[in-house]
């Protein structure tokens, strides 16, 4: 999660827009609340960015942006070229020197292990210092490669700058040599392993797991039944994501946002029941129950579900932080266990 504006914001990003960092005009469409109404921007000098592009004209732009444009309430992220590109030193310097205090975060391409990370932070601390920011840069990784995935936990735990780990399908198709059609249709089944580890990684370190994107998009030329195909495609893989413990998800247009968010975000029914479980729970006194207004058997266990759930839903700005911290607190004294953290 990023914490931000001094500790008194929480973000878990439930949309991640992608979009290549050389074009003025995608960072303006980016910054728009409208037209982008995401949680979190990344601006992409590496695979977006042509090769024609890369080095100081792609990075002009990019701390031009940075410096010139509002992007509100958004989380505000950079993809530099990878560890081992010749481009990597030069966009890191660049942005850090161009751009202070302008940006929250970095994505890392191609992460191989914890010695990646470790490398990328030192390189932080270093840059922080010599350019004078106030702003602790937070770093999400891409686990797009099976050797990243099977060390995707020590990833997770290799910086105190870590807050997000995030399933790169593209890359991870190409490098297990299969058929790239599996990352459309039916992409929950053929890499539920993928996706759960990743998940089962990132919940272990206290990080937000981030599903793929969704390739099919629909232009200005379709007709409303190919829209409403790939609009139904969209909200499948997403609810299916977010029912194996996803935050959110990368989005690649932002007509992909609304239905991304949605998918993320718990139902005002869901939010209203997990209200009753908690509530009813704590005025019993806790332990296990059967609650004759719903006919269901309420125990710590389910009141921690009920608890996460409020918690999302708080991040969507439909339940307020008060209530959240009080029945965290209650559970905290009864378990010792906090889900806040």
């Amino acid at each position: 999660m990023f914490v931000l504006d001094g500790g008194t914001r929480v973000v878990v990003p439930r949309t991640e827009l992608t979009y290549p960092g050389h074009s003025m005009k995608l960072h303006v469409s980016a910054a728009n609340p409208l037209k982008s109404p995401v949680d979190h921007v990344m601006a992409d000098l590496e695979d977006a960015c042509p090769y024609e592009f890369k080095g100081e004209e792609s990075r002009g732009v990019m701390v031009e942006a940075l410096n010139t444009l509002d992007f509100g309430n958004k989380v505000i992220t950079v993809r530099p070229n990878n560890l081992r590109s010749e481009f990597f030193e030069g966009d890191m310097d660049a942005i850090m020197r161009g751009a202070v205090d302008r940006f929250h975060g970095l994505i890392i391409p191609k992460v191989e292990g914890p010695e990646d990370v470790r490398q990328v932070s030192a390189l932080l601390d270093e840059l922080e210092a010599k350019y004078a920011w106030k702003t602790n840069v937070a770093i999400e990784t891409l686990i797009e490669r099976p050797h990243a995935l099977v060390r995707a936990h020590e990833i997770a735990t290799s910086s105190p700058r870590m807050v997000g780990l995030i399933f790169g399908i593209a890359d991870y198709t190409a490098e297990l040599g299969v058929d790239p059609d599996l990352m459309l249709d039916g992409q929950n089944d053929y890499f539920y392993y993928e996706k759960k580890a990743v998940v089962t990684a990132a919940k272990a370190a206290g990080l937000h797991a981030i599903d793929n994107v969704y390739l099919r998009i629909w232009r200005k030329s379709d007709t409303p039944e190919t829209v409403e195909e790939v609009e139904k495609g969209l909200r499948s893989k997403n609810l299916g994501s977010a029912s194996i413990g996803m935050d959110g998800t990368w989005v690649i247009h932002p007509q992909q946002a609304a239905i991304a968010n949605d998918s993320f975000t718990p139902s005002d029914k869901l939010i209203d029941e997990s209200k009753h479980q908690l509530e009813f729970y704590h005025d019993q006194g806790g332990g296990s129950m059967f609650d004759p207004a719903t006919g269901q058997m309420i125990d710590e266990a389910t009141a921690k579900i009920a608890l996460m759930t409020v918690a999302k839903a708080y991040m969507a700005g439909k339940v307020d932080k008060e209530y959240v911290d009080a029945m965290a607190e209650k559970s905290r004294a009864i378990t010792g266990y906090d889900i806040r953290g």
